[in-house]
């Protein structure tokens, strides 16, 4: 088998891996159709139509900082397969509750926003779950291919989601009902990781021991990052990519509609464009052998703010398109490295914890930013919300070296993780 696709060997990888491109692609066909239903409810006014995609999306990711310190403690605690399967269901079904007030018309603006933070709620659990199961599933050996194919999977599913989306939407007249039917799909499209779930060999994982029932367990995951330079200066990193910069579904529906003119079908092409590069990312990295090293998150989230300062002074809307691949692929090349160095290099009755911090400064923020780059496109217009972000993430990298960059020796950063605190024998080999 090709290096690229080693850890598609293991069966119960490779069928997480097969209901996860299915479950991706209905994920980003929802994302797409949820941000044109909130268009269309606020047709016509393009300051409410910034405002209300800001709020939708800070509600949806709101939980996610509310609720990751104890969501990784749930992943610790408990087997990561069963939560997953819960997880899953209580997403399918908010989804589906969704589509059936659109798919009936009723639907108002504040059903969307209470809809969008109940998905979150069940997003805060899945992640830490989801991020620290793998490891479960694959060997030390095979954790870093794992990885990037989990991020392929997802942007195959962000590559091929919103054309499908836009294009069924298109299809079947561009109103209400058309994103009904589009959630509605996306729905269903959970059911097919809960399958690959149930159809798992349990006796091929490999569970983590689960972490002692205990006093102060949260705060102990919060001390074990604060005490290690190397995750506190990607998790500082992280922080202001995620918060300023990663809005893309919002920014690019703001530039689709109100710089470019362009309806639902060239909004959804641009997901895929961005994909495209997001793909690109994620294959090389796994291909490539070798872990990656922290250095990595730094020059690609510097190459991200850059490039996405570029695609704000887009001329038109093919040039604007034509450049997305590059946005795609030097984000995800940062959060490749970011996510894959911080889960080889942490102690693993301490992963679930720390991949939920992780989660939570990366997707965490985006309830500050979001809010922040819908007034942006408001005030100053839609170009500024991708030259603030790019702009934000630029000085937030450049502060996260200069705060925590000098603590980590270029030692430590060739090995991609500080040795020192290494307790996994397996990963310290």
């Amino acid at each position: 088998m090709s290096p690229t696709f080693r850890a598609l060997r293991i069966r119960n990888y490779r069928l997480y891996a097969l209901g996860g491109v299915v479950s991706n692609t209905g994920t980003w066909m929802q994302r797409v159709a949820q941000d044109w239903l909130v268009l269309t409810l606020h047709h016509g006014s393009a300051a409410e139509a910034s405002t209300a995609l800001g709020i939708t999306t800070a509600l949806q990711f709101l939980p996610i900082l509310l609720l990751s310190p104890y969501a990784g403690l749930v992943a610790d605690r408990m087997p990561k397969r069963q939560l997953l399967q819960l997880t899953q269901a209580w997403m399918g079904t908010t989804a589906l509750v969704l589509a059936v007030l659109a798919l009936t018309g009723v639907v108002e603006p504040w059903m969307v926003f209470a809809l969008a933070f109940s998905f979150g709620a069940g997003a805060a659990f899945d992640a830490p779950a989801r991020q620290s199961f793998v490891s479960e599933m694959v060997g030390a050996d095979d954790l870093a291919n794992a990885v990037s194919l989990n991020s392929a999977s997802f942007n195959l599913g962000r590559m091929v989601g919103p054309a499908l989306s836009g294009f069924l939407i298109a299809l079947l007249g561009s109103g209400v009902r058309a994103t009904g039917v589009v959630i509605a799909l996306n729905g269903l499209s959970y059911l097919a990781v809960i399958s690959a779930l149930r159809l798992m060999r349990a006796g091929e994982l490999s569970p983590v021991e689960r972490a002692p029932r205990g006093k102060r367990m949260i705060r102990e995951g919060v001390r074990y990052v604060r005490n290690r330079q190397d995750l506190m200066m990607i998790l500082f990193a992280a922080f202001f990519a995620g918060t300023f910069g990663m809005n893309f579904q919002m920014t690019s529906a703001l530039m689709a509609t109100q710089v470019f003119d362009k309806g639902s079908g060239e909004y959804g092409l641009l997901g895929t464009t961005l994909a495209v590069g997001s793909l690109t990312a994620a294959l090389l990295g796994a291909r490539r052998a070798a872990r990656p090293r922290p250095h990595w998150v730094i020059l690609a989230g510097l190459a991200f703010g850059t490039v996405e300062i570029i695609l704000g002074l887009m001329p038109t809307y093919l040039t604007f398109a034509l450049l997305t691949p590059l946005l795609g692929l030097s984000l995800l090349t940062m959060l490749n490295a970011a996510n894959t160095t911080v889960q080889l290099s942490v102690d693993p009755a301490m992963r679930g914890r720390v991949m939920a911090l992780y989660m939570m400064v990366v997707m965490g923020g985006t309830p500050f930013g979001a809010p922040i780059v819908g007034w942006v496109g408001a005030t100053f217009g839609a170009r500024w919300t991708l030259i603030g972000g790019g702009a934000m993430s630029l000085l937030g990298i450049l502060l996260a070296v200069a705060l925590f960059g000098a603590s980590t020796s270029p030692l430590r950063w060739r090995r991609g993780a500080v040795v020192e605190t290494q307790s996994d024998p397996a990963l310290a080999a």
